[in-house]
């Protein structure tokens, strides 16, 4: 649109046909009507000197015209707008069947660390490929002591959802770049550890346990106090995902009715409780159900006593089930669970009273957990494939991670073919 005025005072001068350098106060400023988007463009030209604000004007007029050329918008939305709109997006492959509730709401934490990291308020099309370069010594730089330990391929999981939602918003007109060049991060070596996935030994399993009980008894002495019942949770959270393997977002998604105590079936034949676990399909990383059964004498009882606790005791233990039905059981409102920082926070100080040696470069997450489960079925000689089903992964995963990377099933298939006589190896 051309410039409507005629005649221009001392202080306003025409740019072309559709801009206009003009001052207020003692700078001067710059406008420039934008037909596609119908509306103006505002520049603030930070100088005093009449020639300078000429010349910088008609930078900036140029850069807008180019921009118009190649289809470029100028005005934008912003970094939070953006994240928002994604979420919006990703909740309904959440609603369609195509992600769990729990993979949805990682992707939402990822992104909520990068809005920190960049700012809520920035345009988007202002956005540069080089803008996450320090991402990472960001990420993993902090001085807080009470703080979860951000590993490598945390962060690398973080960039990987940052990158999914910039290449989504590209294909929307919504940036100007689909993904941003994060610093390639040297491969981890972690030498035998890394074949072991970061898992405890049998000795420090035992010590971990030990600490464990003695934790959930201090926590119980006073329930009055909200972080000992917080601190209780999560000590048979822990325990719980000990016995069962879970992932974090299926064992937080448990519900009471999710759970079968089958003291009172024909199942249970010896001196410990059997419970059978249901792994529900939404809740699923693989979108799966799955059920499985697994003996627990501490952990569900204790859990079942904290809740009729928490509800003051009105409830009777033998109908429980019925009356918490829809309660999440690793709650201490029954509604809302647990967080991932309260479960970290007293996994790693249990890690410190078990004593566990090198559990920093070990990488010791209450990750942990679920890979000594499956370490332990893979030692017991369970086929594959059972233990694929019993953890909701795939055969492959399971041979791949863990039938080859134990030093038992080591020592095992190196005496294959022997048998022992008189303390000698015979070949059979």
């Amino acid at each position: 649109m051309a410039l409507k005025k005629a005649e221009f005072t001392d202080d306003e001068i025409p740019l072309y046909e559709d801009a206009l350098v003009y001052k207020r106060g003692e700078y001067w400023q710059m406008r420039m009507w934008l037909a596609k988007e119908h509306k103006y463009a505002r520049f603030s030209l930070k100088t005093r000197n009449r020639s300078t604000a000429i010349d910088k004007a008609k930078l900036h007029y140029h850069e807008l015209m180019a921009g118009q050329l190649q289809g470029k918008s100028y005005f934008s939305i912003t970094t939070r707008m953006g994240v928002e709109m994604y979420l919006e997006h990703r909740k309904k492959d959440v609603t369609n069947g195509f992600i769990v509730s729990g993979r949805y709401n990682t992707i939402a934490t990822h992104l909520k660390h990068w809005l920190t990291f960049i700012g809520k308020d920035v345009k988007l099309k202002e956005l540069e490929r080089t803008d996450c370069e320090d991402y990472f010594a960001s990420r993993t730089k902090t001085k807080k002591k009470e703080t979860i330990r951000i590993s490598q391929t945390t962060v690398e999981n973080e960039q990987s959802s940052v990158n999914a939602m910039m290449s989504w918003l590209y294909k929307h007109k919504e940036t100007y770049i689909d993904g941003f060049d994060f610093k390639k991060l040297k491969a981890v070596d972690k030498g035998s550890e890394a074949n072991r996935r970061n898992t405890f030994t049998g000795d420090e399993t035992a010590r971990w346990t030990a600490e464990l009980s003695k934790y959930i008894k201090e926590a119980e002495r006073d329930l009055s106090e909200p972080n000992n019942l917080v601190k209780a949770v999560c000590g048979y959270y822990l325990g719980f995902s000990l016995i069962t393997g879970l992932r974090r977002g299926e064992q937080l998604q448990l519900k009471w009715s999710d759970i079968e105590d089958m003291e009172r079936s024909e199942a249970r034949a010896k001196d410990f409780d059997l419970i059978k676990v249901t792994v529900r399909g939404e809740t699923s990383k693989v979108r799966k159900t799955r059920k499985f059964v697994v003996k627990d004498s501490v952990y569900l009882k204790g859990l079942i006593e904290l809740t009729r606790q928490r509800h003051k005791g009105k409830i009777a233990e033998k109908n429980l089930f019925e009356l918490l039905n829809d309660e999440l059981m690793f709650s201490t409102n029954g509604k809302s669970p647990i967080t991932a920082r309260a479960i970290g926070i007293h996994f790693d100080k249990l890690v410190v009273l078990a004593k566990i040696p090198n559990s920093d470069k070990r990488g010791l997450v209450p990750y942990s957990l679920r890979h000594y489960f499956i370490t332990q079925r893979v030692n017991s000689n369970l086929p594959p494939a059972i233990v694929a089903e019993m953890c909701g992964t795939s055969i492959t995963q399971i041979e791949k991670t863990y039938y080859h990377t134990t030093e038992e099933k080591m020592v095992s298939n190196a005496l294959a073919g022997y048998y022992v006589k008189d303390g000698l190896l015979i070949p059979k």
